[in-house]
């Protein structure tokens, strides 16, 4: 008899599963319907012996030392700043736009508080922002709205920005600064030996069994079990009673190229006529040395594996729909992106996962262990 069955071994399900079975002392057995653990934050060597994101960049960074602190046990860390360009009229400029981003775009040379008052002259004022379009062009003005954002969220979203919840663009800063860096937050690092072993740390306790290329449902009857943790759609898990809740999709082109370096950033965004989104170039987050190279296109689409549950007013008022039944189900807690239909960050499921163990626990918060009066946590190298 296993105390817990978690469907999912991504983020959400991994952790759970390790809280419960190392400080709850808990039988666990976790599914999940692919053949490896970690989610979409699976990587692996591929044939050319380069470690990559299978499901496309994955790039950690958190305000939380909570989260840091706790994921510190399970990996040691590579200091990485992430940073992005975009082709933009047959330049690659920084995204967040920023200061050198409007000089270079335009020949110019402005300082950050001229800056300012460019942003100022071309931004359109709105009375409310309600769309991902008010967002960028209350900032920025409509010609750049056009240049950096229209077409990349059409391409991503599979709608226009003026359909689009605020909270999409609103994730994008505007700089009057030099800093190119794409996040800000306090802990940006990779793990040092990827993703995958953070996950392999994460599961190794004698409580927990794993069990891949399984689909919950043909042993939920079979395995005898306490209570679930279902990460998966929520949608799904009700047999899309109320029909199904949209997601986008990706499809990625991998490549190993036979040059050391192939592009000047991590990430390239083509936010315009190219029927791809970005090209990332992993050894740029790995910090792996190897004479050949191994990028990937993205291709969003509308069918698929679901990535990234779409904002709009009419899709929130159908989650509230599975919410209600979520809430309402017997012994199983619904947790991660997918279960609760939030476009989050790893971090904000890290924090959710640790959030409902603490709840499971009844304990008021999760508390680093200590070691000798010291709080333990992964080197940062």
């Amino acid at each position: 008899m296993f105390d817990y069955l978690i469907v999912g071994a991504g983020f959400a399900g991994s952790i759970l599963a390790e809280r419960l079975a190392n400080q709850s002392g808990k039988k666990v057995l976790i599914v999940d319907i692919r053949n490896h653990i970690g989610g979409n934050a699976y990587d692996h060597y591929n044939e050319a012996g380069i470690l990559v994101h299978k499901y496309g960049p994955h790039i950690f960074h958190t305000n939380s030392r909570d989260v840091f602190e706790y994921l510190s046990h399970f990996t040691e860390w590579r200091r990485y700043e992430h940073r992005v360009l975009a082709s933009v009229d047959g330049q690659l400029v920084p995204i967040p736009i920023n200061l050198d981003t409007i000089n270079k775009l335009y020949g110019l040379k402005l300082n950050s508080f001229e800056l300012e008052k460019f942003f100022e002259s071309v931004a359109e004022p709105k009375d409310s922002i309600r769309t991902s379009e008010d967002v960028v062009v209350s900032k920025v003005g409509r010609e750049l709205y056009e240049k950096f954002f229209r077409n990349y969220t059409r391409k991503q979203w599979g709608i226009d920005p003026s359909e689009l919840d605020k909270s999409v663009t609103a994730r994008v800063p505007t700089r009057t600064n030099r800093d190119d860096r794409y996040f800000t937050d306090t802990y940006q690092a990779m793990p040092l030996h990827g993703f995958t072993r953070m996950f392999e740390n994460l599961l190794n306790h004698p409580n927990i069994k794993v069990m891949l290329n399984t689909d919950y449902r043909e042993i939920r009857d079979i395995i005898p079990f306490k209570q679930m943790i279902y990460t998966g759609p929520v949608d799904q898990f009700f047999d899309y009673r109320f029909g199904k809740l949209p997601y986008r999709s990706l499809d990625f082109k991998h490549e190993t190229l036979n040059e050391s370096v192939h592009q000047s950033a991590p990430v390239v965004n083509y936010p315009n006529e190219h029927l791809y989104t970005r090209i990332t170039e992993f050894k740029y987050l790995t910090g792996q040395e190897h004479s050949k190279t191994s990028i990937v296109y993205e291709f969003p689409k509308a069918e698929g594996d679901p990535y990234y549950p779409v904002p709009r007013p009419e899709n929130a008022e159908l989650y509230k729909k599975y919410k209600a039944l979520a809430d309402a189900a017997p012994n199983v807690e619904f947790v991660g992106r997918l279960a609760t239909y939030k476009y989050y960050n790893m971090d904000q499921v890290v924090a959710q996962a640790l959030s409902v163990y603490a709840k499971l626990s009844d304990r008021t918060r999760w508390q680093p262990e200590e070691k000798n009066g010291h709080a333990l946590a992964g080197t940062v190298r």
